[in-house]
């Protein structure tokens, strides 16, 4: 089983790879993209050109949602309450403030970007960073303080621009917020002419915590980075695509830390090293990511299809694999380190029906915490293992109508599979399928 896993995986890297070395928007659909609005002269209103740096921008999604069971546990905007299986909610309100300084030549020289989300849930941060560009042959820039980690596609993929209501359970547990504090490197050629135009390259080293904590809990950082091959044109086919690293962790709280392992009697198990010298040292946090996107132009609109995998290392407690806000503790009491390899997947089916006002939207995707262990490990007297263990798929199914540019309407269902394991929470299939209907104006 693990063989052709393996060998899924370097055909799937392998592909990737040769696909964006084979090959060296006007909106804003990547949260690193400059909005291409500022480079639009104001013809109309000279009075207005004290202000042609400045665009404040916006989007807002109140929707409606059904699950199957009250108290249902759901990655689509939260847990439901414990008494209910339907809700109303504000599910973002997002304001955004970009100011844009450009050169004689109309390049960006500086840009400060500024974005709150505003909801019945509190008012949030999600946006406060500076980038500074070289101006001598515009290729790098600079970018500091609270913007979007550079991994992947759907972590980046702007929530007002993404078709699915929310990103998959694996981004959200291994990326919470998308957003964390640090300071990146790009090389991207502002220019067009030039032969690496389409090639973008960002690391950066980063807190490690993200949106979920105040501060950073310990001094150790995360190093990420992504090569993205920007969309090139062949005909009708737009291709698109990137590779992406995260080599970090955090700090152990106590001496215990537990790996995989197997007991005398062939059991897959949590085995426990307790030795006093892994007291403050690292556990490793290291991903590795690829992923391809594949576009058709046609009479009816687009064909698109994407698809990315990661692969790696998560270190958590017994009961979650999530990157923590705090060093995890309970009540005060700092928990043990629990190291996993992880894999997971999603698969993108979009299809315009008749224009481009209507889209049918088809994704699968999964994420398994513990690739070491099978479904009839979880839940064996003595092995350790916990539901954090147990992987998940999700099949969802959705119509999008775009009114007009600024407002459109999504009808979502999403059918989620756990593992069947001998946890008797999880015996059979957890009732939290969940429908989405979302009403979204962006302006």
């Amino acid at each position: 089983m693990f063989s052709l896993k393996n060998s899924i995986k370097k055909a799937f890297f392998t592909g990737v790879f040769s696909f964006l070395f084979c090959f060296a928007g006007s909106s804003q659909r990547y949260l690193t993209d400059i909005d291409s609005s500022f480079f639009i002269k104001d013809t109309l209103r000279p009075f207005l050109k004290r202000f042609e740096n400045l665009r404040i921008s916006g989007y807002m999604q109140p929707q409606f949602q059904m699950a199957q069971a009250d108290g249902a546990a759901s990655f689509e905007g939260g847990n439901f309450s414990q008494y209910s299986k339907s809700r109303f909610m504000l599910r973002r309100a997002r304001l955004k403030v970009d100011y844009l300084l450009l050169t004689k030549g109309s390049l960006p020289k500086a840009l400060f970007t500024f974005q709150i989300d505003a909801t019945e849930r509190g008012v949030i941060v999600r946006d406060m960073f500076i980038r500074l560009f070289e101006n001598k042959n515009s290729n790098l820039s600079l970018t500091a303080c609270f913007f979007a980690r550079p991994f992947g596609f759907e972590v980046n993929h702007g929530s007002s621009s993404r078709e699915t209501p929310e990103r998959g359970r694996m981004s959200q547990i291994l990326m919470p917020g998308e957003r964390d504090l640090g300071v990146m490197f790009s090389f991207e050629p502002q220019k067009k002419e030039h032969k690496l135009y389409k090639m973008k390259l960002d690391a950066g080293f980063f807190n490690g915590q993200g949106s979920a904590g105040t501060t950073d809990f310990d001094s150790y950082k995360d190093f990420i980075s992504r090569f993205t091959l920007r969309p090139v044109t062949i005909k009708n086919f737009e291709i698109s695509g990137g590779l992406s690293l995260l080599l970090g962790g955090w700090k152990n709280g106590t001496k215990y830390v537990n790996r995989s392992g197997i007991a005398n009697n062939g059991d897959k198990i949590f085995i426990t090293d307790s030795a006093e010298s892994n007291i403050g040292k690292s556990s490793p946090r290291d991903y590795y990511g690829g992923d391809v996107q594949l576009k058709l132009h046609h009479g009816w609109g687009e064909t698109e299809w994407r698809a990315e995998y990661w692969f790696g290392t998560q270190p958590g407690t017994s009961t979650t694999t999530a990157n923590p806000g705090t060093i995890p503790n309970a009540n005060g009491t700092l928990l043990p380190t629990y190291v996993r390899h992880f894999d997971g997947a999603y698969f993108y089916f979009l299809q315009n029906i008749f224009n481009t006002n209507n889209q049918l939207i088809v994704k699968y995707d999964w994420y398994d915490p513990n690739i070491k262990v099978k479904e009839t490990d979880l839940g064996k007297p003595g092995t350790n293992l916990t539901p954090a263990d147990i992987k998940y798929s999700t099949l969802g199914l959705g119509y999008a109508h775009n009114f007009n540019s600024q407002t459109k309407i999504i009808f979502y269902y999403d059918f989620v599979k756990n593992e069947s394991t001998n946890f008797s929470s999880t015996s059979t299939d957890q009732k939290d399928n969940i429908f989405t209907c979302r009403l979204q104006f962006k302006f």
